[in-house]
């Protein structure tokens, strides 16, 4: 029997904690349920539950605050209109209670392998949630049935990444764990491969020591761990849940209504990256804009459209987006849907190059480079007969996408290889936007949204909840407070420049 325990975001069941009726409990306990879980079950529900939270966010909010896809209805997300965002806070801190019930189970069972690979998920949902909202709970979000901690305290988001008990150093001593004895059990991930897991666990620490790298001197961390540890080698070590095709291994997308696949399409932006390089990725991201045409007659000539970020008031009559994200009425289905991307080895590739390009490895940024967009074509299966390039050496050679020696190079090509990954190509925008001091020009490839509502500025966080005020009012207020007021244009640790 499948038992979940779901604690933080203050809404476990009370009852768990009622320890002065034990004798009661006694009496009332059933001999045919089981009184706890095995961390392999609890861990295959926080991996899936986690990883289909971040699907669906970076449908609906990562790729259009990225600006590779625009919102053609309700267009809040697209114009900055921003609210809170609830699903994200509420889904991610209950996947947690999962991972992190998971993690103290193994730990007490001695699975080493099973605790580190729980604490890398842990970690991953964790870096989420602070890079989309600022300071959050974290020391005392998830603290167990016995010793709940109803109304836990904002951590500080450089303590939350970088403290003692902090995310880098949780990833580093998950390597450590993952290297020694045990086993991944429930892994819908890695099918158990625990090396996969390490890699994985190196990989995140890059991304986050790249996320932070305008606040402090993270070159020798960062070259230690090229160095010294081991890192995905090819789209084979990729974190990307295959889906199965039914419940509850379906793609999160399939369930949606028809009016939610026509609220989102391929942006102005990225089509015509896409377009004016003949990237073959374009026939992946976006269906043609006459897919319904071409579904009753095949030879229709296919036409691509881009859908323009901002209010309602602009274009937005688009591509929707690829075959492989959803099945829409009318239009042909993808023989396989896609997966559900936590980092690939194209984005691990992409922080090497922008961490040769800085001058902290001793790595060739170009080679680096010309790996992460490779390797991003094939990943999204690149079929260089539908463009005009003979293969990929073609492409990178003459299409003026190859590293130029600029940073822009290595963002453009980025930007585009973390479609549908979570709300990270969102975090990597904002991180170029704040390095930039807001000027979008220098971001060539995206631009302020057509009549958008904050005069023309990227928001850098989400709002905090607004049921946090009632269900955890002190330490809630405090942490506006520190913001200064429950802004989307306040400034959080990482991007307070």
């Amino acid at each position: 029997m499948k038992k979940s325990i779901f604690i933080g975001a203050l809404i476990a069941m009370a009852s768990l904690s009622f320890q002065s009726c034990e004798k009661l409990s006694t009496i009332n306990e059933n001999p045919n349920e089981p009184s706890s879980v095995d961390a392999g079950v609890l861990f295959t529900e926080g991996v899936r539950s986690s990883v289909n939270t971040s699907v669906t966010q970076s449908y609906l909010l990562g790729n259009v605050a990225s600006q590779v896809a625009a919102k053609t209805l309700r267009a809040e997300v697209g114009e900055y209109s921003w609210n809170a965002f609830p699903n994200t806070w509420n889904q991610n801190y209950l996947s947690l209670g999962n991972l992190m019930e998971a993690e103290r189970v193994a730990k007490e069972a001695g699975n080493n392998k099973m605790e580190g690979a729980a604490k890398v998920m842990k970690s991953w949902v964790f870096a989420t949630l602070t890079l989309a909202y600022g300071d959050i709970p974290y020391s005392d979000a998830i603290t167990g049935s016995t010793d709940a901690n109803w109304f836990p305290s904002y951590d500080s988001q450089d303590e939350i990444i970088t403290g003692t008990n902090g995310l880098l150093n949780e990833l580093a001593l998950a390597v450590q764990l993952l290297n020694n004895s045990g086993s991944v059990d429930g892994d819908i991930l890695f099918n158990g491969d625990a090396s996969k897991w390490v890699k994985l666990a190196n990989a995140m620490q890059l991304r986050l020591l790249m996320y932070i790298s305008e606040k402090q001197d993270v070159s020798s961390q960062f070259a230690a761990i090229v160095t010294n540890e081991d890192l995905m080698s090819s789209n084979a070590d990729n974190a990307a849940l295959t889906y199965t095709g039914s419940f509850p291994n379906e793609y999160p997308l399939v369930p949606l209504k028809q009016g939610d696949f026509d609220a989102v399409a391929i942006s102005t932006n990225a089509l015509h990256q896409l377009d004016t390089t003949d990237d073959p990725r374009m026939y992946v991201f976006a269906r043609p804009y006459n897919a319904g045409d071409i579904f009753t007659n095949p030879a229709t000539t296919a036409i691509y459209q881009g859908a323009e970020n901002g209010s309602e008031a602009c274009n937005k009559d688009g591509s929707r987006l690829g075959y492989a994200y959803y099945n829409y009425p009318g239009h042909m289905q993808a023989g396989t849907m896609a997966e559900g991307i936590i980092m690939t080895y194209a984005e691990q590739q992409f922080l090497l190059a922008e961490a040769a390009h800085n001058g902290w490895i001793s790595d060739d940024a170009g080679s680096l480079h010309s790996s992460a967009v490779e390797a991003s074509m094939d990943y999204y299966g690149a079929d260089w007969s539908m463009t005009g390039w003979t293969d990929f050496s073609d492409f990178i050679a003459n299409s003026g996408e190859g590293y130029d020696g600029s940073i822009t190079s290595i963002r453009r090509q980025k930007w585009l290889a973390m479609f549908f990954t979570g709300l990270d190509n969102y975090f990597e925008l904002r991180r170029w936007y704040s390095q930039e001091n807001g000027a979008w020009a220098n971001l060539p490839f995206v631009s302020a949204p057509c009549s958008n509502t904050n005069g023309d500025a990227l928001p850098m966080r989400f709002l905090y909840p607004g049921n946090e005020a009632s269900l955890n009012p002190d330490n809630y207020q405090a942490a506006v407070d520190a913001y200064g007021g429950n802004s989307q244009n306040a400034k959080m640790w990482v991007v307070d420049l």
